[in-house]
C-alpha cells in the first residue's frame, strides 16, 4: 500500500524521458513517461487512492496481486520521508517466453500531469545554488571582478520591460511610443524628429501638459520619461512641439535677469558681465538670490496676497514683515528639489489673478490635488521669465549648460539612424548672385535688394506665361503666387489675434520668432506677427496692383514682392522697417 502523506523532494528530468520503473514483482516492466515538471505528490495520491493497480491498466486486461510502491520510506517516520526511491537499473536483455501472457499488454499512453506553479518558483530558487560552477572561458567580458567562474550575476539578464506612452502633436493626433526605462526627454524628442522628417534644429520639446489643472511645462532634456508618466493622471498627456526660449539665457542672460531683481548684481552696482552672471548660477558654491513682489493666491481662497520673495538654491521664501531678509522673517514656501515650475495655461479669469502673467509651482511626487499647487503672479511677462529660468538654473545646475552644449550626445541605443542637422540662424542665409559662371555673394545691401527685385521681375514674367496657359483671366495674378505660401510652416490661414498670441506664447518668446495669417479685417491682406523683447507685434501686408500684377508690402509699397516667400526671405536677410529680423518660424507639427 501507498503512503500519502510523506513530503517529497522535486525531481527535474527532461522532456519525455524514457525511465523504467517497476511496478509489479513479475520480471516484466512497463514503460511510464515522465512530462517535465511532473508532480510527484499528487501522483502518489491518486495511486494511493486506488484499491489495485488492475483499474489503471483494465484496457490491457492483466491483472496484477502484488505490486512495489514508487516510493519508500526512508527516515523511518513514515511521515517526514523527503528522499526519492533511487531509479532501478536498465533491464537485461533477457528473452522472453512468447507464449506468456505479458504479450497481451499494450504499452500505456503518456499520462500529461500538469505542472505545479508553487514547485517551478522553488525551483528558480534552488537550481542556481545547486547548480555546479562553470569555468568562465571569457572572465573579462562576464565578471567585473575578473573571476574565472560564472556567478549568476555575470549571466546576461532579460532587457527591461518597455513602457507605452502617447504623444500627442499640436493639431490633436497621436502616435503610441515604446520606451525603456532609461529614455531620456531628448531621446524621445529625436525619435519624433526623424519619424516625422522633422527639421532637427534642437528646439523641440517634450511637453508635459495637465488639462484639468490648466498647466504645462517643458520636459528637461536630461529628464526620464517614465517616472514622470508615472506622476500624471489619466487625463494629462504629452506634446510634442517647439520651444525656441528653451535655451535661450545662455546665449542672452542680460535679457532674462534684470539687474534689480539679482540681489548680488545690486550689490555691485550691476557691474557684473553676463559670463559672471551664468557662472553665479552654474556654480553650485554661489548663492545667488532672486528677489521681488509676487502675488500668491492663499490657500482654499479667491484671493490674492502680495508678498516679498527670495529664491535661493535651498527654497523659496517669502518674507513676514515686507521686504525684510532675516531668518526670523523668512518662511519657506516650496523646496526646489521636490517641485517642478510650470506655465498657467487657463488665463486669469480661472483663478481670478491680478494679472495675466501666472506660473505654479507643484510637487513633482506623485499626482498633485489643486490645494496642493502653489500659485504665483507677476507683474510682467520679464519678471515671470526671471522666475521661472532661475527656478529651473537653481534646480539642476550644470545639467542644463550640459544639454545646452551637447545636444546630439544620445544615452540610450535608439541612434542608429542620422538626422541632418542644418543651421537656420541668420548667419546662414545670404544674398548670392549667380549671374555668372561662379556664384559669389552679395554684401552691399542696396545691391542685394535689387537682386531681390529682379528676381521679383523673373518671376512675374513666368507666371504671365502660367496664366496664358492656364489661368482663366491674365487680368488676375497667377494661380500658384497666391496660393503657394500656404504651403510654409510660418503660415498658419485663418487664426485668430488669440491665437497666433496663443503660439508665439507656447514656443518661446524669443527675438525674431514670427508667423504670417490671413488678415481678418482686410480679405485681400495678410498679417505678419512678430515677437521683439517679449512683446509681441502685428504688421499688416497689404497688396498692390501695377501693371495688372498684385505685389505685397509691409511698408505701403515702397518694397514690393511678388509673393509671400520673396517677402518673408528679405526681412530674414534685412530688418527694414521691422523691430529685428525674421528668425524662427513658428511651425505646428501634424503627426
Amino acid at each position: 500500500s501507498m503512503t500519502a502523506g510523506c513530503s517529497f523532494t522535486r525531481i527535474h528530468t527532461p522532456r519525455w524521458v524514457h525511465s523504467e520503473v517497476p511496478v509489479s514483482t513479475n520480471s516484466h516492466r512497463h514503460t511510464v513517461f515522465f512530462q517535465d515538471d511532473v508532480d510527484l505528490e499528487a501522483l502518489v495520491n491518486d495511486m494511493a487512492s486506488l484499491s489495485s493497480y488492475e483499474s489503471i491498466y483494465a484496457t490491457c486486461g492483466t491483472q496484477h496481486s502484488d505490486s512495489t510502491p514508487l516510493l519508500h520510506r526512508t527516515d523511518g517516520s513514515g511521515l517526514h520521508g523527503n528522499r526519492v526511491a533511487p531509479l532501478p537499473q536498465a533491464p537485461s536483455n533477457r528473452v522472453t517466453d512468447p507464449r506468456s501472457p505479458t504479450q497481451k499488454l499494450r504499452r500505456s499512453q503518456p499520462m500529461h500531469i500538469q505542472a505545479v506553479r508553487r514547485l517551478q518558483e522553488e525551483e528558480l530558487q534552488v537550481r542556481p545554488a545547486s547548480l555546479p560552477a562553470i569555468p568562465n572561458p571569457f572572465p573579462e567580458l562576464c565578471s567585473p571582478s575578473g573571476s574565472p567562474v560564472l556567478s549568476p550575476g555575470s549571466l546576461p539578464q532579460p532587457s527591461d520591460q518597455l513602457t507605452i506612452i502617447k504623444v500627442f502633436s499640436e493639431d490633436g493626433v497621436g502616435k503610441v511610443v515604446e520606451v525603456p526605462a532609461d529614455m531620456t526627454a531628448r531621446d524621445v524628442c529625436q525619435f519624433l524628429v526623424y519619424k516625422n522628417h522633422c527639421l532637427d534644429d534642437n528646439c523641440w520639446s517634450l511637453v508635459e501638459h495637465h488639462s484639468l489643472l490648466g498647466l504645462e511645462r517643458c520636459l528637461e532634456d536630461h529628464e526620464l520619461v517614465v517616472p514622470v508618466q508615472a506622476c500624471m493622471s489619466p487625463e494629462s498627456k504629452f506634446l510634442f512641439r517647439k520651444n525656441y526660449a528653451k535655451y535661450e539665457f545662455f546665449r542672452n542672460p542680460l535679457n532674462f535677469f534684470p539687474e534689480q531683481m539679482v540681489a548680488w548684481c545690486q550689490e555691485t552696482n550691476g557691474s557684473i558681465p553676463q559670463s559672471r552672471l551664468l557662472q553665479n548660477f552654474l556654480n553650485s558654491s554661489s548663492c545667488p538670490e532672486i528677489q521681488g513682489f509676487l502675488y500668491m493666491k492663499e490657500t482654499g481662497r479667491k484671493s490674492w496676497k502680495k508678498l516679498y520673495m527670495f529664491l535661493r538654491r535651498s527654497g523659496l521664501y517669502y518674507s513676514t514683515k515686507g521686504m525684510s531678509k532675516e531668518p526670523r522673517h523668512l518662511q519657506l514656501l516650496s523646496d526646489l528639489e521636490e517641485s517642478n515650475v510650470f506655465t498657467v495655461t487657463t488665463g486669469r479669469k480661472m483663478h481670478n489673478a491680478p494679472t495675466d502673467y501666472q506660473f505654479c509651482i507643484k510637487p513633482s511626487k506623485g499626482r498633485t490635488e489643486q490645494k496642493e499647487l502653489k500659485m504665483l503672479c507677476a507683474e510682467d511677462e520679464q519678471s515671470r521669465t526671471c522666475w521661472m529660468t532661475a527656478f529651473r538654473l537653481l534646480k539642476f545646475g550644470i545639467l542644463l549648460y550640459q544639454n545646452y552644449k551637447s545636444p546630439h550626445q544620445r544615452k540610450t541605443a535608439i541612434s542608429n539612424f542620422t538626422t541632418p542637422v542644418r543651421s537656420v540662424s541668420e548667419n546662414s542665409l545670404v544674398a548670392m548672385d549667380f549671374s555668372g559662371r561662379t556664384g559669389r555673394v552679395i554684401d552691399s545691401p542696396v545691391e542685394a535688394q535689387s537682386a531681390a527685385m529682379e528676381e521679383g521681375h523673373t518671376w512675374r514674367k513666368r507666371s504671365q506665361r502660367m496664366n496664358v496657359l492656364g489661368s482663366p483671366s491674365p487680368l488676375h495674378p497667377s494661380p500658384l503666387s497666391s496660393v503657394i505660401h500656404r504651403t510654409q510652416l510660418w503660415f498658419h490661414g485663418r487664426i485668430m489675434r488669440e491665437e497666433s498670441h496663443r503660439m508665439i506664447m507656447q514656443q518661446g518668446q524669443v527675438d525674431g520668432l514670427f508667423l504670417l495669417r490671413d488678415s481678418q479685417s482686410n480679405p485681400k491682406a495678410f498679417v505678419l506677427t512678430l515677437c521683439h523683447h517679449q512683446k509681441i507685434k502685428h504688421f499688416q501686408i497689404l497688396p498692390f496692383e501695377e501693371d495688372s500684377q498684385v505685389f505685397f508690402s509691409l511698408d505701403d509699397g515702397f518694397t514690393k514682392f511678388t509673393d509671400l516667400i520673396h517677402l518673408v526671405e528679405f526681412y530674414q536677410l534685412n530688418r527694414g522697417i521691422l523691430p529685428c529680423k525674421l528668425k524662427h518660424p513658428c511651425t505646428m507639427v501634424a503627426f
